[in-house]
């Protein structure tokens, strides 16, 4: 089949003139599978209603009699607003007790929660032209305090997340659409130009609703000093009962939810704090907790762990990738009270035979061999999900004597201590991460190679309520990046690349005026980059659209800006009788309303 036909194709579908499922037939006939005929209608914005498959059955027949869930988060959440939710620990938590209108379930397809149906061409939700989205909301949803939910609060979430003086994380999903109340139960979001992906705003992680009356008093400079930032009011399955920022978050069952038989458990209760080990022998060996996030443990301690016969390791595919950050600012100096700062540049990274032999001395093969196994395939790509936009054209090598020969050509020497420098810039960096030991292994393996190259790194570990914290005042957290180089994992929260690939566009650097809630941590611009972004955000072809976004990820992993280590799907531990719905495409706690456990 020609790009040309499967273009027309997919605009039947648009049109409504072809039915998904006929697409999917025709698409089979030349050897595409289901899944990959589906995540194409989805790349090109067709959307779906969520289908029964979309997630697993759910079992009880009442609510409530299930007693306590537990869950072990070993970086803990710092506050309950998810505007202000940076880190995935934070949204999660807050998700809890707030809902979007949909999320993003495991094959990609999007689920209704607030909304009372997916828009589409077929339902009229979705216009043809691409310029504008119609929800239709649920007329049973209320808040917790028993206000009715209704368009108000959707509209009145667009004008606080939009607002520069609320400065919130969630800005870019927002700022940029118009959002019309059609009457109390429907809006539309309108766009400036036809959008391909209309599925952002009020979506998923960054579409959780706050309550307009609660927070319309709070809607600008004085936003993070809401009393409700920390006592969250929403419409979820579970009420707020008690939270102790970097420690424990107590919920209970909400009797009045809208859905029947929802939720199963009585009591909620996430744990945060200790470390990844420790939490997956609190669910694997003893039995103590339901479930366990983030099992960043080494692949061999989580399978001994496993022989015990309690629990199980759940790996789920997605977007998620651990890799390296080389600050394209200067960490050391300040400028207007504020140090790596957009106006200057590092001094040794700026070259970028500097960045090449960064990029040479760490060992992805070993990582994914001796350290992070089913948990961390290697790669060479920072965008490495949906596969119709991972590129071919990027590969990584590991090559000390490679690395040792581009700086020789650059005119950086060995100082007596084996030391390279270039006047009086030396290639000596601050490493920083988050406590964990994965990590800690990453950068001992990172450091050895360096030396051998002639570059000294400084190894930092931070806590990772610390690091992965929203206090704008603490200088460790990652949004910082107050050190010469970091390294973490950075979450695809959404079957398509738009919003992931905006952590490199020019006007979401990371910096003091945005308190530091811009997504480009790394401070990259790009010309080029930016172009091809905003190009991608109108174009409703899928098959060139996909090429861009190839594209920006060619010019951010080539810039070596950035290095990518390993894949990271979505790795958790969980009791054996724990049913639960797990998405890598969207936080752990999006449809905590269908776990259950079996008995």
């Amino acid at each position: 089949m020609s790009d040309d036909d499967l273009r027309q194709m997919i605009g039947r579908v648009q049109r409504g003139t072809l039915s998904r499922r006929g697409f999917v037939r025709r698409m089979a006939a030349v050897g595409l599978t289901a899944p990959m005929a589906t995540q194409l209608l989805a790349i090109a914005g067709v959307a779906s209603p969520a289908s029964a498959q979309s997630v697993p059955n759910y079992g009880p027949a009442r609510r409530g009699g299930g007693g306590a869930l537990k869950i072990l988060y070993w970086q803990a959440a710092t506050l309950l607003n998810p505007h202000f939710g940076s880190g995935t620990t934070n949204a999660d938590a807050s998700r809890v007790f707030y809902e979007p209108l949909a999320g993003w379930a495991s094959d990609g397809t999007l689920h209704p929660i607030l909304a009372a149906e997916i828009p589409s061409v077929e339902n009229r939700g979705l216009a043809e032209d691409g310029r504008s989205v119609t929800w239709k909301l649920r007329r049973d949803a209320k808040w917790h305090d028993g206000q009715q939910f209704s368009a108000d609060d959707v509209v009145f979430n667009w004008e606080f997340a939009k607002n520069p003086a609320v400065a919130a994380v969630t800005s870019g999903s927002y700022r940029d659409v118009n959002v019309v109340k059609v009457d109390d139960f429907t809006v539309r979001v309108e766009f400036n130009q036809p959008t391909p992906f209309w599925a952002d705003a009020f979506v998923a992680a960054i579409g959780q609703i706050i309550p307009k009356h609660l927070f319309k008093d709070y809607a600008g400079a004085n936003a993070r000093d809401a009393p409700n930032n920390l006592r969250p009011v929403g419409t979820s399955a579970y009420k707020f009962v008690s939270f102790a920022p970097g420690d424990n978050l107590r919920a209970e069952l909400n009797p009045n939810y809208y859905l029947d038989n929802r939720p199963y458990f009585d009591t909620l209760e996430i744990k945060g704090g200790g470390d990844a080990v420790s939490a997956a022998r609190a669910v694997l060996q003893t039995a103590d907790f339901d479930y366990a996030w983030n099992m960043q443990v080494e692949d061999a301690i989580l399978k001994r762990l496993e022989e015990a016969g309690r629990g199980k390791v759940n790996i789920v595919d997605g977007g998620a990738i651990e890799f390296v950050q080389l600050n394209t600012t200067d960490p050391n100096r300040e400028v207007d009270g504020e140090r790596s700062s957009i106006k200057t540049e590092h001094p040794a990274f700026r070259d970028p035979a500097v960045r090449e032999a960064m990029a040479l001395l760490i060992d992805r093969n070993a990582l994914e061999q001796h350290i992070y196994g089913r948990g961390g395939p290697a790669t060479a790509n920072f965008l490495n999900n949906p596969p119709r936009f991972v590129s071919p054209n990027m590969r990584w090598e590991f090559n000390i004597q490679k690395a040792n020969e581009i700086l020789d050509r650059a005119g950086w020497a060995r100082g007596r201590d084996n030391i390279r420098a270039k006047g009086d810039v030396r290639l000596k960096f601050v490493f920083q991460t988050s406590v964990n030991a994965p990590r800690q292994r990453t950068q001992a393996v990172y450091k050895q190679a360096a030396q051998r190259a002639g570059i000294d790194l400084e190894l930092k570990s931070v806590n990772g309520s610390v690091f992965f914290s929203s206090d704008v005042g603490n200088p460790d957290t990652y949004v910082k990046l107050y050190a010469d180089m970091q390294m973490y994992t950075t979450t695809m929260p959404q079957a398509d690349p738009e919003r992931f690939m905006n952590q490199y566009v020019s006007w979401e650097c990371s910096a003091k005026a945005n308190n530091w809630q811009g997504r480009n941590i790394v401070r990259y611009r790009n010309d080029e980059y930016d172009t091809l972004y905003r190009q991608a955000q109108g174009e409703l072809d899928p098959i060139k659209r996909a090429a861009m976004f190839i594209r920006m990820n060619d010019l951010v992993v080539s810039s070596n800006h950035i290095i990518p280590l390993v894949k990271r799907p979505t790795v958790s531990a969980s009791l054996n009788n724990l049913h639960h719905v797990l998405s890598a495409w969207d936080g752990t706690t999006w449809l905590l309303r269908d776990w259950w456990r079996q008995t």
